[in-house]
């Protein structure tokens, strides 16, 4: 599965421990990374900038589901259980 342009789910949701540029302390659980573009697109994708977990993440079918919505919604509640 490729990533729907303009998700951005795996970029709000998950809380991410490692630093980010422009936050160096990571991101809290649904909080917008300040990398995400207006147009929901990471500014550091193909960048080394870009921490290990986000090139790490895979979209899979399961996560992301069918909408945006959907995807945002799945890796809430993963978020929560973890």
């Amino acid at each position: 599965m490729d990533c729907r342009l303009g998700c951005g789910a795996c970029c709000i949701a998950p809380s991410i421990s490692s630093p980010i540029p422009g936050m160096p302390n990571g991101k809290l659980a649904g909080e917008r990374c300040i990398q995400l573009n207006d147009d929901n697109l990471c500014k550091l994708f193909g960048n080394p900038e870009r921490p290990k977990v986000c090139h790490d993440f895979k979209p899979c079918p399961i996560v992301c589901g069918k909408s945006n919505q959907e995807a945002l919604t799945n890796i809430t509640k993963l978020e929560q259980m973890t």
